[in-house]
């Protein structure tokens, strides 16, 4: 799949040809069954004049036994070939298509969170479903339409000169007229083309949000506004696919009068060279017959006009997102991590989402095998950024992170995050069941590993007491399970790896108490003999920490024991006696 993703930037179709090299020989035994179906096109008009020529006017019986068979036999081969080349273009374009929905989806798994979170999701989903499939229909019925009618097309004209080239003179003088408004039109409709899926995708985006968020639209009472939304979105996209519909409508309608006014002109030239004896009758016939054939390839053309329009420009957005490089991702020789001890550091650390916003400014902390560190400090002090630069959601701006003494750029990035497990304040989980949840990740893993897992995580005895164990089904982001029990589940799912390294951000902030020290409880088990970075909430909950680190606006402003700084005052003091931490 290499040539999918070259870094070039290439134009659109050229890459799409790129993508179709590895299926090449099916692609050219489609092309072959094009143009036998094309040729099979171009013969019944030069038939007809047969007819009118030596079987109507000349008696020939021998000719009207022959004309029928060879018409059967013509429409045989036509069949065939069409089913040839329908099947087999509909092949590599579906495996075009699928490499290049695979390739896409796989690019956006690996781009930094950064650029993740700064999209809407309903738009990268639109990108592989909407795009792709508007994709998927040039790289099938249009490109099938625009090689069997333009061989066609090119068949008919070179039957029409040898029939009477200064007729044909004639007739081509409108063909200028027939580019320059086709030319004209498919701008237009480039551009339709990107307004239109650029809507549709604002409309996915309304709906993943607004079920996405079902419990606050529900809690909030809101939804009238988020149908208020969602139609407001439904008409911009309604507006949007009329105004290419109008744009279309009306080529095919111009297109139409030029050729007719065109055939109407020939007929009147054509008639006076048959009373002249010029033409034959049977020519005039097959003339005008090839010309009222050509009107079919060239509205077929003009209607592929929009969809390849249409085709390009969902390509041109699916490889300008292929082209957006991915900002974090292992070194071309990668350093192997091993079996890590567990050592963490931040050297000058600094690190902004956005230029000129600095988030964390000068860190510097080192983190020993085994150890225990709490992260507090007010809303948006950085604790949450801080632990995310140690598994490289990110990199920082500035400074270095090292893990048992290496920078984390150079290390692999599948090997590092193996060996740390991170469980968040909302917890997801995945549909399907318990198991597979707590194994995420690690599909040979044993039963007795994973029910070791749950274990630590205290939820083994509430699992194993439900009638289905490990194999009950979770229901779509764990929403079967209570908070809680979605809280130990993620535990359990982030210690069945073993991690030298575990990160818990905010893991018991939407917890009430009892179920908070459940979950702490679990915690605490995990946490033995591992190194660990916790991010608090509730104060309380970290004083047995080995150690504490207060941010504020990115920087530490103090370290110690809860005792230690206690007796320092400052921002912790002020935190714990005023209760005002947050998550």
């Amino acid at each position: 799949m290499n040539g999918l993703n070259g870094t070039h930037k290439a134009l659109p179709y050229m890459r799409l040809l790129a993508c179709a090299r590895p299926y090449a020989r099916r692609l050219a035994a489609a092309l072959a069954c094009m143009f036998v179906a094309s040729a099979c096109n171009i013969v019944p008009p030069w038939l007809l004049k047969n007819v009118v020529d030596d079987v109507l006017i000349q008696k020939d019986l021998a000719m009207l036994n022959t004309l029928p068979f060879l018409l059967v036999v013509l429409f045989i081969g036509k069949g065939l070939a069409s089913y040839g080349h329908q099947y087999l273009m509909n092949w590599t374009g579906q495996r075009v298509v699928m490499d290049l929905r695979l390739l896409l989806y796989d690019h956006l798994q690996r781009m930094s969170l950064k650029y993740l979170y700064g999209k809407r999701l309903g738009e990268l989903m639109s990108r592989i479903t909407n795009d792709v499939s508007i994709l998927q229909n040039l790289v099938t019925s249009v490109l099938v339409n625009l090689v069997v009618q333009a061989v066609t097309f090119v068949g008919m004209v070179a039957f029409l000169l040898y029939i009477n080239w200064r007729l044909s003179l004639v007739a081509f003088a409108v063909i200028p007229l027939t580019v320059l408004i086709l030319d004209r039109a498919s701008r237009r409709l480039r551009s339709v083309g990107h307004e239109i899926q650029s809507e549709l995708a604002s409309l996915s985006a309304v709906v993943q949000e607004a079920f996405g968020a079902i419990r606050v639209v529900r809690s909030f009472a809101t939804e009238d506004l988020e149908l208020e939304r969602f139609g407001r979105s439904n008409r911009d996209n309604f507006r949007a696919v009329m105004h290419g519909v109008q744009v279309q409508s009306a080529l095919a309608g111009v297109i139409e009068v030029v050729l007719i006014a065109a055939l109407a002109l020939i007929l009147w030239l054509g008639g006076r060279k048959v009373v002249g004896g010029e033409l034959t009758p049977g020519e005039l016939i097959a003339f005008l017959g090839y010309l009222g054939f050509m009107v079919q390839p060239i509205r077929v053309l003009t209607s592929v006009t929009s969809s390849l329009q249409m085709g390009l420009a969902a390509a041109d957005r699916i490889f300008a997102m292929l082209d957006t490089p991915v900002d974090i991702a292992s070194p071309a020789n990668p350093v192997r991590v091993g079996a890590l001890e567990g050592r963490v550091a931040f050297e000058g650390v600094s690190f902004s989402y956005v230029a000129g916003r600095e988030v964390l400014g000068g860190i510097d902390l080192e983190v020993c095998p085994g150890e225990r560190v709490a992260i507090v400090g007010p809303t948006g002090s950085g604790k949450s950024t801080l632990a995310d630069l140690v598994p490289r959601f990110y990199d920082p701006d500035r400074g270095a992170v090292l893990v048992d003494g290496r920078d984390v750029r150079t290390l692999d990035l599948s090997e590092l995050r193996r060996q740390i497990g991170v469980v968040h304040q909302d917890s997801i989980l995945l549909r399907g069941t318990i198991g597979f949840n707590i194994s995420y990740g690690l599909p040979g893993m044993s039963s007795e590993d994973i029910a070791r897992a749950a274990d630590i995580a205290g939820i083994r005895a509430f699992i194993e007491s439900l009638p289905l164990g490990y194999d009950t089904e979770v229901g779509e982001r764990g929403v079967t399970l209570s908070g809680g029990q979605r809280q130990r589940i993620a535990i359990a799912r982030a210690v069945a790896r073993n991690p030298r390294i575990l990160i818990l951000d905010e893991a018991t902030s939407s917890l009430d108490s009892e179920v908070e020290r459940q979950v702490q409880e679990a915690m605490n088990t995990a946490m033995a003999g591992r190194t660990s970075l916790v991010i608090a909430h509730r104060l309380s909950t970290i004083r047995g920490a080995d150690r504490i680190v207060v941010l504020d606006r990115g920087r530490i402003v103090g370290q110690g024991t809860h005792d230690e700084l206690m007796a320092m005052g400052g921002l912790y003091h002020r935190l714990y006696t005023s209760g005002e931490e947050r998550s």
